[in-house]
């Protein structure tokens, strides 16, 4: 019988209201995911990470900060003053992975996904999602990129100290989402730990990752919402460390399509800037919202898409 480790339930806090991209507001803007049907503005996928990590750190130890990798899939959006708990199966000794997720009060998931710990990763929550897609019949907001394609910027070089503001996409610096965040620890901001100085939280590494996502050349069709539906981060030789510099490399592996959105897949690759190590990976699939874009159904046509 799998025995699961449960955390607190914590009320996560919105950060992203002001939030800006490609000259418009998101959907974490609570008027814009009004008018596009949902409850109120979500808060953002990966803020739900800090909740695993003391969690993920009673199953791996301190391997979890160098190796680990949580593989999620969204399912349900939170909004500010919900309350959300982690979970997490306990493993045998020795095994590499586990399955993971998040729920509200009320029972309603949140996330499911995986955790495990390098070098074997083992089969991760988005490698499975990624092996069962099909190609999408024919693109409309998505339609001019392609699978291969790398991002224009790259090498992107990139940070994070404790006061930098993240930019019109993230809105805040790490010292203020440090203020807020669900679960502290004396890792993020003092050096007195086994790599000597501060590491940065697992749900920023997102930020740091989307910090110059603008340089990527990634070019879309819109204006058009889009958000964030599943995520991998993989820390290969961690921690990442705060105000130390990286370099980005982008490249998209999939293009998929829903009934309601087209998603592009980006794995963003993270090298040590001084040693040139690959240090992390990324994969996000960001899922464009078809009924945000005001001219689908005409582009779509003049495409040949059926719509039926």
């Amino acid at each position: 019988m799998v025995r699961t480790i449960y955390g607190e339930f914590r009320r996560p806090r919105q950060m992203l209201g002001i939030q800006e991209y490609e000259g418009h507001l998101s959907i974490h803007d609570d008027k814009m995911a009004e008018d596009l049907g949902f409850s109120g503005a979500p808060i953002e996928g990966p803020t739900h990470f800090s909740q695993f990590v003391p969690l993920l750190y009673r199953v791996f130890g301190n391997s979890w900060f160098e190796r680990g990798c949580i593989s999620a899939h969204y399912q349900n959006m939170v909004t500010e003053g919900e309350e959300v708990r982690a979970f997490v199966d306990a493993v045998a000794d020795g095994a590499p992975i586990t399955r993971i997720g998040a729920e509200k009060r009320d029972g309603t998931s949140v996330l499911v996904g995986t955790a495990s710990v390098g070098p074997d990763y083992g089969k991760t929550e988005i490698q499975q999602r990624l092996a069962r897609l099909r190609p999408p019949d024919q693109l409309v907001i998505l339609r001019d990129l392609a699978v291969g394609q790398k991002g224009a910027g790259n090498p992107e070089a990139v940070g994070m100290d404790f006061g930098q503001h993240m930019g019109q996409q993230y809105p805040f610096s790490l010292q203020e989402k440090l203020a807020v965040i669900t679960e502290p620890h004396s890792y993020y901001t003092e050096s007195d730990n086994p790599w000597g100085k501060p590491i940065i939280p697992l749900e920023m590494i997102s930020v740091l990752v989307e910090y110059t996502t603008q340089a990527s050349g990634f070019k879309t069709r819109g204006p058009a919402i889009g958000l964030f539906a599943g995520q991998e981060i993989r820390l290969i030789k961690g921690p990442l460390f705060v105000n130390h510099p990286y370099q980005l490399e982008r490249e998209i592996i999939a293009l998929s399509e829903s009934r309601r959105t087209e998603s592009k897949w980006v794995k963003t690759r993270v090298y040590d800037q001084q040693t040139h190590e690959l240090v992390a990976e990324v994969i996000l699939n960001s899922a464009t919202l078809k009924d945000s874009y005001a001219n689908y159904r005409e582009d779509a046509e003049a495409l040949g898409k059926s719509l039926a």
